[in-house]
């Protein structure tokens, strides 16, 4: 328990650090749009070109692994979408709140939380689902918000401009960039590493500082309904339909079942908030499900983290 509140407890401290300077007026006036901007065009990005360029997926990946927690996120993801479009919900924005109900914490939180509970051999499936997250979910996130801006009514029209849109789009090139640079076999340069990885360090902090300044400012949104709905599928439906497909489905040897299972059990990350201002959408939702997650996930992670090491 003490290793699970030691990986939220930051969590809460970075929020509520940007939650007073918000309400003091600390960071003065245009600082969350401004903060955000350097998470999407600097930070992530460097991240996201990181860890794909330097990964070894010989070593570290596996195929059952993938399907079952990818495809419990992928699952979780669709069937938020389909019912937010059922209610009439526009495109991008049910797009959006998927994101909220599918996108754990995995980078943040996954890494250091995996090698806490279940030990050094469930941090290489960490850091899959971690690019996973951060990389395939994203990215499906961005095309359907993309698509769901278009004005044109051309068929053709819209996939153009929605291809042309992804290409600038800072983390798919960036994502693009750093499998491109993977491939080659080449290694980066001791200074290149350290330029990347310190400008990708200040990605969760300045994304969480960022949430805390916005809820400063929110007035409310999203619903009780809705918030409820969003959580139910993060916090309880995607660990037990991963759990189904990890255990029974395509099964594993140990700790990479635990890890899946751990893993999409996470509360969600700051991802959903950042797409959200980026487009400049609706961020209210996304920006309390990261809040409230977290909460719930004091209980829910530890009772199951518990559970799966002494499993």
């Amino acid at each position: 328990m003490t290793a699970i509140l030691d990986a939220v407890l930051p969590i809460f401290t970075l929020i509520l650090a940007g939650y007073l300077c918000g309400k003091g007026g600390l960071l003065g006036v245009g600082a969350t749009a401004i903060l955000n901007r350097f998470v999407v065009w600097l930070a992530l990005p460097a991240t996201l070109f990181m860890s794909l360029a330097t990964s070894r997926w010989a070593q570290i990946a596996n195929g059952h692994f993938i399907l079952a927690f990818g495809g419990g996120m992928l699952c979780i993801f669709l069937i938020s979408l389909w019912r937010d479009l059922h209610r009439g919900m526009p495109l991008a924005d049910a797009a959006l709140v998927a994101l909220s109900a599918g996108y754990p914490n995995t980078g943040f939180m996954g890494i250091p939380l995996s090698l806490l509970v279940l030990g050094p051999r469930a941090v290489p499936p960490a850091i899959v689902a971690a690019v996973l997250t951060v990389c395939a979910l994203f990215a499906l996130a961005i095309v359907l918000v993309e698509a769901g801006l278009q004005r044109r009514r051309s068929l053709l029209a819209t996939i153009g401009g929605v291809s042309l849109t992804l290409i600038r789009n800072p983390i798919v090139a960036s994502a693009i960039l750093g499998l491109a640079y993977q491939r080659t076999g080449w290694s980066l340069s001791p200074g290149v590493h350290t330029f990347l990885a310190m400008l990708g360090d200040a990605s969760a902090p300045c994304a969480l500082v960022t949430i805390g300044l916005f809820l400063s400012e929110s007035k409310g949104g999203g619903g009780v309904p809705l918030l409820a709905r969003t959580l139910m599928l993060k916090l309880v439906a995607q660990p037990a339909l991963t759990a189904v497909l990890a255990f029974w489905v395509f099964p594993m040897p140990a700790p990479l079942p635990e890890a899946a299972v751990l893993l999409a059990a996470l509360p969600t990350g700051t991802g959903p908030f950042i797409l959200a201002e980026l487009y400049e959408r609706e961020a209210a939702v996304a920006s309390r499900v990261i809040l409230l997650s977290t909460l719930l996930a004091v209980v829910t992670v530890t009772w199951l983290g518990l559970r799966l090491s002494a499993h």
